[in-house]
């Protein structure tokens, strides 16, 4: 196949299927999915796919990425076929200042690796780091490597405290949570969610209140989140519902499941309200709670009340971030959405793949999101659409995307 031919059915299939999509979405969201008449619009182009990515790979190695986008705006329903043995999760995205950030590929339990990117120059840092955090204040970084967890103020900045591990030495970190001022972190693990400081590691979540004696810490869909004032911790997993704390891990309230499963947790930037998503397979319910409901909260489960907002009832949620008035949340299906307090959809923008993590620039305007594609997108929110294939009504524009596969000689930018 010739490329100028490769290149006009990539790019005339493409722009039509995403403006399918979009008047699907658009007309499903405004009448009621059930008064969709049409057919689902169907993207026929996995048959190019090992094409695009040879040529893709010729771009970068002939630095001409910029000019190789204009021609071939990137999908993800097409490349599909390609994830298998390549695709990796990305997590840990941490905003550090201007357009850098620092991420790791791999989950929990598997070998991971640490970058830096700066722009779209990407540094491999050292090998023995697992886990980076980062406070919701202060710009606390918090990096696990060598069974210790060493705190720094800044990212190259002056360390301030450090906690040698013992019985979560060989803990897979699934999120690092250090406090504003460094003094201690939140260990989340699928063993357990811990209060790690210089005297203690101590077990928060799950908690083994009726003294059974064959009971484990062990817990899956483990999630926390640490209000930015610090004032509250929230801990939850697929067994045990939400649970609100106070800083040193005692219980102050409890948020029933509205789904089947407790999933994720996140406070909102000015810390007036705290949601929480509940998933049953690829769907979830997210509720919001006010402050003022923090100590002593208990809301039931599977129950509608008075006393939590409705902010979604679609998205199993596994990644988000809180800006000034909106919180950005990301699903299973590949979507990331931006919803208010009250529970309105101020946009929707489709990447693909389930989203394993996000960060945003402390000015709002830059997000970075991570997906289980092994593909990292870096997005200018609001600055309007890159071209006629962006799926979705948010207005961004996607200055790039890397993919950060696994078995590749280097990253590709797309």
């Amino acid at each position: 196949m010739q490329n100028t031919k490769i290149q006009e059915e990539w790019f005339s299939e493409g722009e039509q299927y995403a403006t399918e999509i979009n008047e699907m979405v658009d007309f499903g969201e405004k009448n009621g999915w059930e008064n969709w008449k049409g057919k689902e619009p169907e993207d026929k182009r996995a048959h190019l796919a090992q094409n695009i990515f040879d040529l893709l790979k010729s771009a970068n190695r002939n630095k001409d990425t910029e000019n190789f986008r204009v021609f071939f705006p990137p999908a993800h329903t097409p490349i599909i076929p390609l994830l298998e043995n390549r695709s990796q999760s990305i997590e840990h995205l941490q905003f550090i200042s201007g357009q850098k950030i620092v991420f790791l590929t791999g989950t929990s339990y598997e070998q991971r690796k640490a970058y830096l990117l700066d722009h779209d120059e990407i540094t491999e840092l050292d090998e023995n780091i697992y886990a980076i955090g980062k406070s919701k204040q202060n710009n606390v970084f918090a990096i696990a490597a060598n069974h210790k967890i060493s705190l720094y103020k800044g990212w190259d900045g002056a360390l301030i405290n450090e906690f040698p591990l013992d019985q979560t030495a060989e803990y897979g970190i699934t999120e690092l949570i250090p406090f504003n001022d460094g003094s201690k972190v939140i260990l989340v693990t699928s063993e357990g969610i811990y209060l790690v400081s210089q005297k203690e590691e101590k077990l928060i979540h799950p908690l083994n209140e009726d003294d059974e004696e064959d009971w484990s810490s062990n817990i899956d869909m483990e999630n926390a989140a640490l209000s930015h004032d610090n004032s509250y911790i929230v801990v939850g997993d697929q067994s045990y519902d939400h649970r609100i704390l106070d800083p040193e891990g005692n219980t102050l309230g409890t948020i029933g499941a509205q789904s089947s499963y407790p999933h994720f947790c996140l406070f909102a930037k000015d810390d007036s309200q705290l949601i929480t998503n509940s998933c049953h397979f690829y769907n979830g319910i997210t509720i919001g709670i006010s402050s003022d409901q923090y100590v002593g909260a208990d809301i039931e489960a599977y129950t509608e009340s008075d006393d939590y907002v409705l902010i979604n009832e679609e998205m199993r949620v596994y990644a988000g971030v809180a800006a000034k008035d909106y919180y950005i949340l990301g699903d299973a299906y590949g979507y990331i959405k931006a919803f208010d307090k009250k529970g309105n959809t101020i946009w929707r923008h489709f990447l693909g793949s389930t989203i394993s993590g996000m960060t945003l620039s402390d000015d709002e305007k830059t997000l970075w999101v991570a997906a289980h594609s092994g593909i990292l997108h870096k997005l200018k929110l609001g600055k309007g659409h890159r071209d006629t294939h962006t799926i979705g009504n948010g207005n961004h524009y996607e200055e790039f995307r890397l993919l950060i596969w696994k078995n590749e000689p280097q990253i590709w930018k797309w």
